[in-house]
Order: C-alpha cells, then structure tokens, then sequence
C-alpha cells in the first residue's frame, strides 16, 4: 500500500500526458535524422569512390607501382569510411568526442586482440617502402607458396599461382621471412642435369650437348653456354648443361632444352644409363 501511494507521488499524470503528446514528434524528428544519415551515407560513398578514383589516376600519372597504388587506396577507403561513419553518427546525436574516448580506452584491449593484424599492416608498410616485389613479378615465400603478384593490400598479399589458383599471404610474414624473386632480373641461367655412361667421351658429349643449346632458339647466344662434369655417380657420370634465357621465355626454353638433349644424345649414340643391381648368387650342392 506504501508502494502504491509513493509512485502515485512520484508520478505526475501530466508528465505521462505531455510525453505522450510530445511522442509523435519526436518519432518524427527521429525518423528524418534517420533518413537523412542515410541520405548522407549514400552520398558519402559516392564521394568517396570519387576520391579513390581521382587518387588512383594521381598516382598512376605520377608512376608510382602499381602495389603501392593498391595498397594506398585500401588504405584511403578505410580511413575515409571510418570518417564518414563517425561524421552520421554525428549527425544523429552522437557525441564524437564520446566515441573518440571510448575508442582510445578500448585501444589496448583491440591492440592485444588484433596484433596479428597491426603486424600485417606494418608489414604490408614494410613491403610498400622496402618493394622487395611488385605487383605482376613471380615469388616464392620462406613456406613454399609461389605464383604471380596479383596486389599488395592493407593486411594481405594475393598471389595467381601457375594453376590459376589465388593464394592469400598475411604482409607480416612476408615481410619477416625469405622471398624469392624470380622475375626481378631481366635474364636467368637453366641448369640441365644430363647423366651419362662410363664408357662414353665425356668431351664428345660435352659437344653434343653444347650444339643443342646453341641450337634452341630462346637461349641467349651472347652468355656463356657451358657443359660441366658435376659429380661421379654411382652409375653414371653427370653433366651439367649450363645456359642463359630471358625471364619470360625461361619455362618454354627448358622444357624444349631438355627434350632437344634427350634427342641429341640418342642421335650420337651416347646411352644415358639408370641404376643397376649385380646380384650374385652362389650354388652349393647338398646330399
């Protein structure tokens, strides 16, 4: 009963009244911020994509690579999103100063959860000045993975592997591990394994193999083009054919050159030999 006479105490009808009044309003008001944030977050994206455009052709225009371009506009749009979201919730009442604080409290506890990805960012920094590779340039990582620069984004690296596969590395790996660049220089050297007999000339197999290098039209007849006795197998003696090619002519050239040795070889009757096993066997006779 006490309770009952303290909220009708309390409690003025005509508050009750007036906010209802007042309700129709304020939905209202409400109702068009609403529309309007959503008005601006339109016409903010549109502005943006702008910007991205008129940024990206900048840069193009100024030479800047093609990775540094990409990883600068993924940058651009989430700062500049970041900044439109903060600017409508502005609009709506909210409080900027407040989510600025709230942000800068929580920053260590978001630090500690997403460090893997303020490492990827820094990396994806490190890769962006350093430019150990570029976008369209051929890499293996310390792990194994290879295949073509596609783009260096904010927190990842996307490679086209020879498969047509997309493969997805983290920056902060790359940029703290061994990368192999295979396309940086303009001309590489094919190294072709050949094994052959005992009983064959090494010197008149070092003349085949040396004329069916000359003869394979992507080898760069300008370098060196040596045949070398690498080691003394077990059952054959080994040879090196050793040759230059251009970069993008080096996978057709070595295939063609080692199917072109194969031939050589067959034609001037020198046997390229595989393992063998003598097994002796001894008979005792028994009564």
């Amino acid at each position: 009963m006490e309770l009952e006479e303290l909220v009708e105490e309390e409690i003025d009808p005509g508050v009750i009244e007036k906010f209802l009044d007042q309700l129709p309003e304020k939905a209202f008001h409400l109702g068009f911020r609403v529309v309007l944030a959503a008005l601006a977050f339109l016409i903010g994206v549109q502005v943006i994509r702008l910007i991205r455009s008129f940024l990206k052709k900048a840069l193009k225009r100024s030479h800047v690579d093609e990775s540094a371009v990409h990883f600068i506009d993924s940058f651009t749009k989430f700062g500049l999103y970041f900044v439109l979201i903060l600017l409508i919730a502005s609009g709506l009442g909210v409080d900027a100063a407040s989510i600025l604080a709230l942000l800068g409290s929580a920053s260590v506890a978001i630090g500690l959860a997403v460090q893997g990805s303020l490492s990827n960012f820094a990396g994806g920094v490190l890769l962006l000045i350093l430019k150990p590779f570029v976008a369209g340039e051929y890499i293996k990582d310390a792990a194994g993975n290879e295949g073509t620069v596609e783009a260096v984004d904010v927190f990842y690296t996307q490679l086209l592997t020879p498969d047509n596969r997309i493969v997805v590395l983290p920056n902060g790996n790359l940029a703290n591990g061994t990368i192999t660049n295979f396309t940086r220089c303009r001309e590489r050297r094919i190294d072709i394994p050949v094994g052959i007999a005992y009983r064959e000339d090494i010197r008149k197999a070092r003349e085949v193999l040396e004329q069916a290098a000359v003869r394979e039209p992507g080898v760069i007849r300008e370098r060196e083009i040596r045949v070398l006795v690498d080691s003394l197998g077990e059952s054959s003696v080994n040879l090196i054919v050793r040759c230059w090619v251009l970069q993008e002519d080096y996978w057709n050239t070595r295939w063609q050159l080692t199917e072109q040795v194969k031939y050589a070889l067959d034609e001037a009757g020198i046997s390229i030999p595989f393992p063998q096993l003598d097994v002796y066997m001894q008979h005792s006779d028994t009564k």
